[in-house]
Formats: C-alpha cells, structure tokens, sequence
C-alpha cells in the first residue's frame, strides 16, 4: 500500500468523522454496485443471515432502526421478510447515501442523522441493526452507548462488521485481495482515489470481534454473541439491551 495512503484519518476524533462524511457522500452513486463486485454478492447474503437473529418476529409491526442505514439495504431486507409489517428509520449522516435507496422499500422513514447523537428518544426502537458503519464511527464507545439508549430493554442490536481471518492461508488469501486487489477495483469504479483504501485501512485498526464484543458489553448489552462468516473476513454481532 503507499505510503499516502496510511494518511487516512482512521484515528477516532472530528478529522475522522468529517472524512467518512464526505467520502460516502461522494461514492453514494457507485456504492451498491461496487459492494456487489467486492463482496461476490455476499453482502445480501450476510446481511440476511444476521436478521435471522435480529427477533422482529417477537413484535413485527414494531419499530427498527437502521443504523449507519448507507444506501438502505439493511432496511429493504426486512421490509420484504414475509409477515413483517413494522416501520423502518433508516439513519445515516450521508444524505446521499439515503438518496440513493430511498427508492429500495416505501417503508422505511430515512433520517439524516449522526449515530453519536440520534434524534429519537430513550427506549423507542424493538430492535437494531448496523452494517458495516461501527468502523466509520468517529467513536466507537460513544456510538454503542447511544445506540442502548434509543433500543428498548429486551431488544436486540445486530452489527455485521469486518474483520481478519484468525487463521491460515484464509488470512493470507483476504489479506492480499483486501490490501491490493480490492482498493483498485474501487478506484476503477468510483474513480474516488482514497475510499476504497479507507475499508482495508478502517478494518486494520478496528477492534477484533472478542474486543468489539467486550466493548457491547460495556455499553449496555447483554448475552452478547459473535459469528464469524467465510472463516473470518466479516463477523456478526448480536446484543441484547439490558
């Protein structure tokens, strides 16, 4: 990777925050087809499989909250799920971002808004979800305390988020595509010069899945559980709200 590259804003603070902002709103246009092609479609995939633990079956005409919602996928994946007929709030502070899958479900309600300051009171939402946006917080504490804050007690938070593979040769496989391969595919496609290094570079400082467990814990969740997915390079996380 060059060495201009390591520059990335990856420390928590306001630099970090104002970056993730204005890089997101940039690649909103190509976000949901360059996930497609980085991923091999296993985004949907994973992100169907982490709603499989989220429970809205316990209160499907409840309130969820999309959280760090990006362009709404989380959001349309639940809408669609048979018997479900709550409402969705999709948050994001990348108005472009919400733009770009508004026209994903009707029922979703889109909401431009930090995940360190939400605009809905205590104890609103039956249940919660974050896909890979835990990564871009300017901070991580503060974003998962705030995140019990608005869930009711019982409700659970679902984070899918990126991680290393612990072991061999998977790790050495991910490392060379993540590291190599996938920032230039970004670039070709985007053609935003540093976005898609900030994914590799966002994963190498972020907590490992027992530490990002520990932190859930800490602010205010219970039974809290991770599943790694493709030996290691994405991890599910589910909280329950104490």
């Amino acid at each position: 990777m060059l060495a201009s590259e390591r520059k990335l804003p990856v420390a928590d603070g306001a630099e970090k925050r104002a970056y993730v902002q204005g890089m997101f709103s940039d690649i909103a246009p190509t976000y949901d087809r360059l996930n497609r092609i980085i991923s091999f479609r296993l985004d949907l995939y994973w992100r169907r499989q982490a709603l499989r633990r989220l429970g809205w079956e316990r209160t499907p005409d409840g309130r969820y909250l999309d959280l760090c919602a990006g362009t709404l996928d989380f959001s349309a994946l639940l809408a669609r799920r048979p018997g479900f007929r709550g409402r969705i709030v999709g948050a994001d502070f990348a108005q472009p971002m919400l733009e770009a899958g508004r026209h994903k479900t009707e029922r979703v309600v889109p909401v431009t808004a930090d995940a360190l300051e939400l605009p809905f009171p205590a104890a609103v939402f039956d249940g919660a979800m974050m896909g890979w946006g835990a990564r871009n917080l300017a901070d991580l504490d503060a974003g998962l305390r705030e995140a019990a804050r608005v869930l009711k007690p019982g409700a659970r938070l679902l984070i899918l988020e990126m991680s290393t593979p612990p072991s061999q040769p998977m790790r050495g496989i991910y490392l060379a595509y993540f590291e190599h391969v996938l920032p230039r595919i970004g670039r070709l496609v985007s053609k935003h010069t540093t976005a898609y290094s900030w994914l590799p570079e966002s994963t190498r400082v972020f907590p490992e899945p027992p530490a990002l467990a520990r932190k859930m814990e800490s602010a205010g969740f219970d039974a809290v559980s991770f599943t790694r997915f493709l030996g290691g390079v994405t991890a599910l996380h589910v909280g329950t709200k104490r």
